[in-house]
């Protein structure tokens, strides 16, 4: 039989699975470290173009924003002095806390007590619980009165006659 070479695909060199310590780069855990990774020339650090905050990204939020605390058009209306001590004497009147009265007309307390303080946002449904609760007529908060009408408007339109077809007799 003739003696031949077969080479069996085994590679015998080391191999290192996992962590190599040849091409590890070694990090700087503190402020001092770095400062000296620094001077040594290993280190380099680059100022990038807006980093560090999100107000780059949206930089005319807060021209607006200024210009919404600003303006008196958006500020909400506040439960008037009237309402809020009509509330509170109703309430009195029947001898309920804020906490009786919120459990009646299934609110919260705190509801009850900012009515009372005049620092609530009026809404119609809860005034209308209130007002069948107490039993008392409750003072709406209300439009602005409109202009009064003068004599002459008055006899003007006693005269005319609005459109739609004539009465049948």
């Amino acid at each position: 039989m003739p003696n031949t070479n077969i080479q069996s695909g085994q590679d015998w060199g080391s191999v290192n699975v996992g962590r190599a310590s040849a091409g590890r780069v070694n990090v700087p855990k503190s402020a001092a470290g770095v400062s000296r990774m620094k001077a040594m020339g290993m280190v380099q650090t680059e100022r990038k173009y807006g980093a560090g905050g999100n107000a780059s990204a949206h930089s005319g939020a807060g021209i607006n924003a200024r210009k919404i605390e600003e303006s008196d058009e958006l500020k909400h209306s506040k439960v008037d002095k009237n309402l809020s001590k009509a509330i509170q004497q109703a309430r009195m009147a029947k001898k309920m806390t804020q906490k009786d009265l919120a459990t009646k007309i299934n609110e919260k307390p705190q509801i009850v007590g900012e009515y009372e303080n005049g620092k609530a946002i009026p809404n119609g449904q809860l005034i209308s619980k209130m007002e069948r609760v107490l039993g008392v007529k409750l003072p709406r908060p209300g439009k602005k009165p409109a202009a009064k009408k003068s004599a002459a408007d008055g006899a003007k339109k006693a005269g005319t006659v609005r459109g739609g077809p004539a009465k049948r007799r």
